[in-house]
């Protein structure tokens, strides 16, 4: 397979793990002959600094002709610190998810066995947990009509049918793939958007008469992310409630280092680690690169290229359960590894697989 790959490394930390990630790509297409080119565009705050915008024109175009993107991070203190900036680089997110027309997030949350003590979880709990979130990404409060005063201020969280049915569509067809078991989460005793997805999602609901499906209140569903993490399969919600989900889920593992997400929809995907751009570590060669090689995975996983992702999954439970591990999930009495060692060492791996 010919594969022209959009490279947006961005932010903080983001130019080193993306480095990594990009070298897992070229020497797993290597290994199972496919050719890969890459083309580099700026976004977020860098891209601020270099030409005022967040997502230029320049780097929309990088995208479209690229039959997938390697995104990194974006994210900046300068901008944080800064309530009244007019521009920020997470407006480059949304415009991205917005022109490519991204409508769908995909996030799995796994645990690794030899991280179980890493998780803030009992073991008891936390061991075994393996489900997927999918959050709506391009609707709701986020996208809707905004308004602030100095006494006012409104986020309108509209959505409409087509929206709904597409993003519950890719919830049951994971379902399918999985254990049959799908969780819609909602805010239905309260919200009218939150009733037309209950609404919708008990329409389609005959269509798949195979998929178990639970309704639960988004409340609900967080305290069972905590108290009952393997009770979950696929979980598909709208954007607001998905956001905070998947950043609650993403802890389980024992770090937010080591899951990768997609971002699938009209045009071209993204594959993308789910941390931010960790500022405070940039340049240091401490951030953990496996979220990002994970990504990799993915990606090949979308072409439905399951060998190649295999084996990148393989080398990173290798890299994990031989110690070859970044500061903050390394065991005490071994030596730390930077984020180009690891990623080196899993190049390495694969190179001899």
């Amino acid at each position: 397979m010919n594969f022209k790959i959009a490279v947006l490394p961005g932010d903080g930390i983001g130019p080193e793990i993306s480095i990594q990630g990009v070298n897992v790509m070229t020497v797993v297409c290597k290994k199972f002959g496919h050719n890969v080119s890459y083309e580099y565009g700026i976004c977020g705050a860098d891209a601020i600094d270099k030409v005022g915008d967040p997502f230029p024109a320049e780097t929309l175009k990088i995208c479209k002709n690229a039959d997938a993107v390697l995104f990194s991070a974006v994210g900046d203190p300068k901008f944080d610190n800064d309530p009244s900036a007019k521009v920020r680089p997470e407006q480059g997110l949304l415009a991205m998810r917005k022109q490519l027309g991204l409508f769908a997030n995909i996030r799995p949350v796994q645990t690794f066995k030899c991280l179980i003590h890493h998780s803030p979880l009992k073991p008891e709990l936390v061991e075994g947990a393996d489900f997927i979130c999918i959050r709506e990404l391009t609707g709701g409060m986020y996208f809707g009509e905004k308004y602030q005063d100095n006494d006012k201020a409104y986020d309108t969280n509209l959505y409409t049918r087509p929206e709904i049915e597409r993003i519950l569509k890719v919830g049951f067809e994971y379902a399918m793939k999985r254990k049959k078991h799908l969780t819609v989460v909602d805010k239905a005793n309260v919200l009218a958007s939150s009733r037309l997805w209950r609404q919708i999602a008990q329409e389609m609901e005959p269509s798949y008469p195979e998929v178990t499906v639970d309704y639960m209140y988004v409340d609900n569903a967080a305290m069972r992310m905590i108290l009952s993490p393997t009770f979950f399969d696929v979980m598909v919600t709208e954007n607001t409630f998905g956001d905070i989900l998947t950043d609650e889920g993403s802890v389980i593992s024992g770090s937010m280092g080591l899951l990768p997400s997609a971002s699938t929809g009209e045009s071209t995907p993204v594959f993308e680690p789910i941390h931010g751009s960790w500022p405070q570590a940039k340049g240091l060669n401490i951030a953990n690169p496996l979220a990002q090689i994970l990504s990799v995975a993915m990606l090949f996983e979308y072409f439905d290229l399951k060998e190649e992702g295999k084996l990148i999954r393989k080398a990173v439970d290798c890299s994990l359960e031989s110690n070859v591990r970044t500061p903050e999930i390394q065991v005490e009495s071994y030596p730390k590894y930077g984020t180009k060692e690891v990623g080196e060492w899993i190049v390495d791996y694969i190179n001899k697989q």
